[in-house]
């Protein structure tokens, strides 16, 4: 049995040691299938199609997801959708101002068009205001026509006093869980995935219901959602299409805004073993990307809404920090080990997260709930959050106001797993 977080390590094990013989891998395939049910039991998204986002995807209909609200900024939101053929797409926006509009072209001047996903970026909105919009979509064959319901949502407000937020992590497909943490989560300025939305992409058609309509829930009403990638959510073959169907406020899988007194930075710390592991086939490549990042991070810190934010928050998928952090010298892959923290991302981004005064990084991975306060040599906290399973899953509320940035990290029986306070920094 694997021992790493979610179902990464017995596949790569597999692939480890069998090689790629389609009949082997075929085996695995079915393996796999098999230790997928084990993480979360039926409510996994298995590759028999079973799966509570797909009960919208009837014959003939034209969309077959909510409009998610996904990236939200001072200044709009982006929508997508998922349609079961060519389609143009549209959004109309109405505020609480009484100011109304539509969204009806992409940045080449097209009319927003696909066969399987439609992405319309509202821009041009006021920030901290309240809007509604809904998606119309339309065949390419001129059949069909779906007028989507109204969804609320507050654009970002760089300058305003206080902000709510909520944190999900390391869902994994669970669909017991993803439905009480839908039921659970209010609504707020935004929800952050915090990575790990899936167990991989071995499947193409995992990915629409997985990120768009998980379990059956339309995951960003009254709360726009934003995505930090996870180490599962890289993984396989179809992972090169999340970019499609995840926006981010930049188009990039790193990202920073303010909300109110705090100031976020969004990080990918790629995955949890070296880039070189014969599991991973070659297809990623994140000791760049951690570069990229530590150079666009020493930008960001100096800008004044970031230099000068009262809260300082950085949320990424594995943690930069753990409770037994074995050296580098001993790390071992074989038979199922992994990394529980970042040590990479860490060495790569610790000296700009201490200049910059980061006050808590949050992260899942371990699916293990832990707080990790702050020391001399790491003057940055560490919060995680739990695993898929009901009784291991957690949530993580945020609200910050003049005085204090509160977070309490609660079960899904509403028992509180941990509740700390940071005091605005001067």
């Amino acid at each position: 049995m694997a021992k790493c977080p979610g179902s990464a390590g017995f596949w790569e094990n597999v692939i480890f040691v069998q090689e790629a013989a389609l009949f082997l891998m075929y085996q695995v395939v079915m393996k796999r299938r098999g230790f997928m049910g084990q993480i979360a039991g039926s409510a996994v998204l298995g590759a028999a199609g079973v799966a509570a986002g797909q009960e919208n995807q009837e014959a003939g209909a034209l969309v077959t997801t909510p409009a998610v609200v996904m990236a939200p900024r001072p200044d709009g939101v982006e929508v997508v959708w998922a349609v079961s053929r060519l389609s143009r797409g549209r959004v109309e926006w109405k505020g609480d101002d009484g100011s109304t509009g539509t969204a009806a072209a992409d940045r080449f001047g097209f009319v927003p068009q696909g066969d399987e996903i439609l992405r319309v970026r509202l821009e041009g909105l006021a920030p901290g205001a309240g809007y509604q919009v809904r998606a119309i979509t339309e065949a390419a064959d001129g059949k069909s026509r779906h007028e989507g319901p109204w969804k609320k949502f507050r654009t970002l407000d760089p300058a305003g006093s206080a902000t709510n937020f909520v944190i999900w992590n390391d869902t994994h497909q669970n669909e017991e869980t993803i439905r009480k943490l839908h039921q659970l989560t209010p609504g707020g300025d935004f929800l952050l995935w915090n990575g790990d939305t899936c167990n991989d992409w071995h499947q193409e058609d995992w990915l629409v219901p997985t990120l768009l309509n998980p379990a059956g829930q339309d995951v960003s009403e009254g709360r726009p959602m934003l995505l930090v990638w996870g180490n599962h959510d890289v993984r396989g073959k179809w992972a090169y299409r999340v970019p499609e169907m995840v926006a981010t406020p930049a188009g990039r899988p790193f990202y920073a805004f303010r909300s109110g007194p705090v100031a976020v930075i969004c990080l990918h710390t790629g995955e949890d073993k070296p880039d070189d592991h014969p599991s991973f086939g070659g297809r990623v490549a994140f000791e760049g990307l951690r570069r990229e990042q530590a150079a666009w991070m020493k930008e960001v810190i100096a800008r004044p809404e970031f230099r000068d934010a009262p809260y300082r928050v950085v949320f990424c998928h594995i943690p930069l920090r753990w409770t037994k952090e074995r050296k580098l010298e001993t790390a071992d892959y074989g038979n199922g080990n992994y990394d529980a923290f970042s040590r990479a991302s860490r060495d790569a981004w610790h000296d700009v997260l201490v200049a910059w005064k980061t006050q808590v990084v949050i992260s899942g991975h371990t699916h293990q709930p832990a707080w990790i306060p702050a020391t001399d040599d790491f003057p940055y906290a560490q919060l995680v959050g739990g695993g898929p399973q009901p009784e291991r899953a957690t949530w993580i509320e945020g609200k910050a106001g003049a005085t204090s940035l509160e977070l309490v990290m609660k079960r899904l029986d509403g028992e509180i797993a941990e509740r700390i306070e940071f005091k605005p920094l001067g």
